[in-house]
């Protein structure tokens, strides 16, 4: 009998031991309803998936299918190792506005070098979420306070919302440092709106929030990418072309193509310029007999190369901004002569265009692309993402290191908050280190499929929770559907509108907003509040670079947080009629000419000890007849080494002037440091009572034995 109840409590170890390392054998053995409830609900989530995830992939400045890479490995890989049995994670659209955001200053949106640094940034996100869940460094997203979060995600949702304004209208929008600018650009072209595209993202709006509101259980985002994408097709929604500079018949507007493909090539030889520089200076460097004069000199080359590039780059987007407002007919070529592009309204008469308005969008190899219709995502790699790990530099990893961190721990403090819903209703229990190490793996193993960074979506998980998922099998089900349509559905996607993917987006954020909790956090604490509104403001002001609007959020927070530590509250007690001991200002009480009572509602470390040692000393001043000190020290929860000090030469001083200090209600964890550093021997075992009574029975006893009469004093006394 002993033996099977050791082989059962070995075999049980053993199975935690398993389930530790692979939380999904948890799943195991699964019941044929299970099964299917996890399926049902697995394909209800990718019908919204699969079209979120593009038009997120389309926020942080990538190619639309990026996002179905995104949407296929890392929801799998985190519901195989995640604690949450229902969190879908997968693109979000704050994760992938602060991947725009990060990165938008180190290359060009949608370019090669734009792609493979949201690869690398996902890489990064998933080594530092990995090693905090390992490290069990979970706590450490507290650092974000819940008021920062609540300001930066109000802030993050409008910024998302109006960098898809340009996409509804089908105007152009511009990127620069600031984001209002951009927003102002396209306000400018509202009476450019192209209008087939506006009805198009309408059309989305209308659909989705009708379906929400009338028919709740309805996959409203597939049904309006559905129909929105059939209207595309069969309208001819897409209109673009190509031509050369020499089709423009205005000669100011062909100088200025020419003068913005110029300053783009100029751009390209100073940045291969300043990469042969760079490579040249580490040569350097590494060289037995190094030269600091020629490792200055370089150093002053590679600088005045960058100045001249960003000379180059200011040029071409200037020159940009006013080409993208500009709309030309096209006269189509006749006769062996080449088509003709003009100014709208200055065809000449006896000329017929197309009937197109069209912009040049793109300016290569002395080659326009031009656009004459709505924008649609357009060819979609079919087939699996490649397989491989991302290639870096030591300057690129030191450049996305902090957004890597901001990410990574707003990612993980939505995730977790998400979790933490979910298990409010499924009365499961939430491992935020296990949480942490599936999140990191996912965004890992994303990295090598060609994902950018991911996190729990709220949307996808309140849905997948309601379809019935029991396990995170729902979430390898829809990860399997995103597989279905990299192999075989995308060309069904080429003519989804762009309008319709911001609307999807737009939709999506709308719950982001909600100016109730800044109130609330007002009205808890106006520290709080502050921390909120500065980051709110912050982030607008700071965008695109929304990791300055929450960093300086949380260094506020944590700074007024050490405030609010600095200055505790301090009261002076007296006897109040029910026989509790009270703050005598607020109760009206009288003092004690013999005995002060006070209470010390913080912890005694190095950001306070000194303000405690005032008021002790502005206490005795007020009362120079007390020959005992009462410090009610249930509110203190730890004593560190300054604290430890100014209690020591505190006690001394006290008794230097016939003042002798006691304590009551000290937690075990402040007896511990005072027995270790011998200041309970300082201030005496017999200084140091379990609560108040007690202390203030045997001060009293003490007074009447040293002849005080103390049969007045009704303000602290009770029964002796």
């Amino acid at each position: 009998m002993n033996l099977s109840a050791s082989q059962a409590a070995s075999g049980q170890a053993k199975q935690q031991l398993l389930t530790r390392w692979l939380p999904f054998l948890r799943w195991l053995p699964m019941q044929g309803h299970t099964l299917k409830a996890d399926m049902l609900a697995g394909i209800t989530v990718a019908l919204v998936l699969i079209p979120q995830s593009m038009a997120y992939a389309q926020l942080a400045g990538l190619p639309a299918y990026y996002g179905l890479y995104a949407a296929f490995l890392p929801g799998i890989i985190a519901a195989l190792w995640g604690s949450s049995a229902q969190l879908a994670t997968g693109p979000v659209a704050v994760a992938s506005l602060l991947t725009a955001s990060a990165l938008a200053p180190l290359a060009a949106t949608g370019s090669d070098s734009f792609i493979a640094l949201a690869i690398l940034l996902a890489l990064l996100v998933g080594i530092i979420q990995l090693g905090l869940g390992i490290f069990k460094l979970g706590v450490v997203v507290n650092f974000l306070s819940h008021p920062v979060i609540v300001g930066f995600t109000n802030a993050a949702a409008i910024i998302i919302g109006l960098s898809q304004l340009n996409k509804i209208f089908g105007v152009s929008m511009g990127r620069s440092e600031h984001f209002i600018q951009d927003i102002w650009g396209v306000v400018l072209q509202i009476g450019d709106t192209h209008i087939p595209t506006l009805i198009m993202g309408v059309s989305a709006f209308a659909i989705m929030w009708g379906l929400k509101k009338y028919a709740p259980k309805m996959p409203g985002v597939l049904i309006a990418v559905t129909l929105t994408t059939l209207a595309s097709w069969a309208i001819g929604f897409e209109q673009n072309s190509t031509g050369t500079p020499d089709e423009i018949q205005n000669p100011d507007i062909k100088i200025l193509v020419t003068d913005i493909s110029s300053a783009d090539i100029e751009a390209n030889e100073l940045q291969l310029k300043i990469a042969d520089r760079q490579t040249a200076l580490k040569q350097l460097q590494k060289a037995p007999d190094d030269s600091a004069r020629q490792t200055t000199s370089m150093n002053y080359e590679i600088d005045l190369l960058k100045l001249d590039l960003d000379k180059a780059i200011a040029k071409s987007a200037e020159r940009k901004r006013v080409l993208r407002k500009l709309h030309f007919e096209r006269v189509p070529s006749a006769d062996g002569q080449t088509a003709k592009l003009y100014l709208a309204g200055q065809v000449p008469a006896g000329e017929t265009s197309d009937g197109h308005h069209w912009r040049i969008k793109k300016i290569s190899e002395n080659k326009l692309s031009l656009t004459g219709g709505g924008e649609v995502v357009g060819s979609i790699p079919s087939g699996l993402p490649s397989v491989s790990l991302p290639h870096f530099s030591w300057e690129q990893f030191t450049s996305l290191l902090s957004a890597a961190l901001v990410i990574s721990l707003v990612g993980f403090m939505e995730a977790i908050s998400i979790a933490k819903a979910i298990a409010a209703k499924t009365k499961e229990r939430i491992n935020p280190n296990q949480e942490l190490i599936g999140q990191g793996l996912s965004n890992i193993v994303g990295s090598l499929s060609q994902a950018f960074p991911v996190s729990g979506s709220f949307s996808r998980s309140a849905v997948n929770l309601n379809a019935g998922a029991k396990t995170g099998m729902s979430s390898v089900f829809a990860g399997l559907i995103v597989l279905a349509t990299l192999l075989f559905l995308t060309p069904l996607l080429y003519h989804l509108p762009q309008a319709v993917l911001a609307a999807v987006i737009m939709m999506a954020v709308i719950g982001l907003v909600n100016f109730g909790a800044l109130r609330d956090a007002w009205h808890a604490h106006k520290h709080d509040g502050a921390a909120a509104v500065v980051a709110f403001v912050a982030t607008l002001a700071f965008a695109p670079h929304l990791d300055k609007g929450i960093m300086l959020g949380a260094g506020l927070a944590i700074i007024l947080f050490l405030y609010r530590t600095m200055t505790p509250r301090v009261a002076i007690l007296g006897r109040f009629h029910d026989g509790t001991l009270r703050d005598v200002k607020v109760n009206n009480l009288p003092t004690s000419e013999h005995v002060i009572a006070m209470r010390f509602d913080g912890s005694l470390y190095f950001a306070n000890v000194s303000y405690f040692e005032d008021t002790i000393l502005e206490a005795i001043a007020n009362n120079p007849k007390a020959k005992y000190l009462l410090v009610v020290g249930d509110a203190i929860n730890q004593l560190d080494a300054s604290g430890e000090e100014v209690v020591h030469h505190m006690v001394e001083r006290l008794k230097s002037i016939g003042v002798t200090i006691v304590f009551s209600g000290l937690k075990k964890q402040v007896l511990d440091i005072m027995r270790q550093t011998e200041l309970s021997a300082e201030i005496g075992d017999e200084n140091i009572f379990a609560n108040e009574n007690m202390a203030l029975r045997s001060i009293y006893h003490r007074l009447e034995a040293s002849g005080v009469d103390t049969s007045n004093d009704l303000s602290l006394i009770t029964s002796k």
